[in-house]
């Protein structure tokens, strides 16, 4: 990622899946019931293959909050990591899971990319994100 550019969320770069692949705190961007952008720290991991970032979470946190309130049609988000001059943004239509097949499969490439399996969480469910555009600089 030499300067900022369009990626195939589908088809990306060496550099630009290596970037995801690193251990990064990302931010996930949900937009309030007035309009607002509600952003919060977050795990993120990237599956180009299927098209998909996830995130793992509280079922009664606001971000999933935000993205139940649009409906079954998901929502757009973003989702973002930076690490000095590098950046990425993935872009997308987020819907929650509760299938707990889905769930195991977001706690597993969590566990992957951060090094660390997550704490067992009743509550958990799954933002899906389904990727439509993604963005970059190294």
């Amino acid at each position: 990622m030499a300067s900022s550019y369009p990626v195939d969320p589908r088809q990306p770069d060496t550099a630009y899946l290596s970037f995801w692949r690193e251990r990064h705190l990302c931010t996930l961007t949900t937009l309030r019931p007035d309009g607002s952008p509600h952003v919060v720290p977050v795990g993120v991991t990237y599956d180009p293959e299927a098209g998909l970032a996830r995130v793992i979470a509280n079922k009664s946190s606001a971000k999933v909050g935000h993205v139940l309130a649009a409906g079954p049609g998901g929502v757009r988000v973003a989702a973002c990591q930076v690490d000095g001059r590098r950046w990425a943004t993935l872009e997308g239509l987020a819907t929650v899971s509760v299938d707990p097949g889905r769930i195991a499969e977001a706690e597993r490439r969590y566990a992957e990319r951060y090094g660390r399996t997550p704490s067992p969480n009743p509550s958990r469910v799954v933002i899906e994100i389904e990727l439509t555009s993604a963005l970059g600089r190294g």
